[in-house]
């Protein structure tokens, strides 16, 4: 695990961030396979569209909720992936603008299921992590590697998303889409440049989830 993590703190930071809310959900609601309405923290800050528009602070569920898991296994399976995707990011892009782009990615799912999917609660890091597989398409094309298994990568990842009722799709794909926008920037050799393509996708994403503080 040390190896895998070695030279990404912030993909170690999210993850423990990730295990730890898992902890006090679990805690809360005595369960590890029904947390979020069981526990004050998941009901709190699990995305969920009328919830969003009905307090000022209700657009916080946004972000929120990127942290939150249903399940134990839905917590193991985006830990796996964070851990052995995030990292080979992390340190591709550097640690700054890595942070930045992971929460556009988060935001990015978030407004994709507040556009498409208004009433339906959803939980999980899926988007950013849908997010680092574009990334990931990005750097074996940047560095003119064999971009079939990145592309398998995340073609079996949208299959699988398409014929599962119970994941979000609009979260996937809002994830993917952001990923997509900042990939070219974010794998630029110019780290200028990097900072600039994720702030510019944190700042698209976040005003696409934006609109929705209103209700509309």
């Amino acid at each position: 695990m040390k190896k895998l993590l070695y030279g990404a703190p912030a993909t170690t930071v999210i993850a423990v961030l990730c295990a730890g809310v898992f902890l006090l959900t679990a805690v809360q609601s005595r369960s590890v396979s029904d947390v979020i309405w069981g526990s004050g923290i998941g009901s709190t800050f699990v995305l969920w569209g009328p919830a969003v528009s009905a307090t000022d602070m209700g657009i916080l569920r946004t972000l929120t909720a990127g942290f939150l898991h249903v399940d134990i296994s839905h917590l193991t399976i985006n830990l796996i992936t964070l851990v052995v995707i995030g990292a080979v990011v992390e340190r591709a892009v550097g640690t700054g603008p890595y942070v930045v782009a992971y929460l556009a990615g988060v935001l990015g799912g978030s407004a994709a299921v507040l556009t498409f999917a208004w009433d339906q609660p959803t939980a999980g890091a899926s988007g950013a992590l849908y997010m680092l597989m574009a990334i990931l398409v990005g750097i074996a094309a940047r560095s003119h590697a064999d971009l079939r298994a990145p592309l398998v990568l995340v073609l079996g990842n949208v299959a699988y998303t398409l014929l599962s009722p119970e994941v979000s799709l609009w979260g996937h794909l809002g994830g993917l889409a952001i990923g997509a926008l900042m990939a070219g920037p974010l794998t630029s050799p110019d780290e200028r440049v990097r900072w600039a393509g994720a702030g510019v996708g944190f700042a698209l994403a976040s005003a696409a989830a934006g609109i929705y503080a209103a209700g509309v």
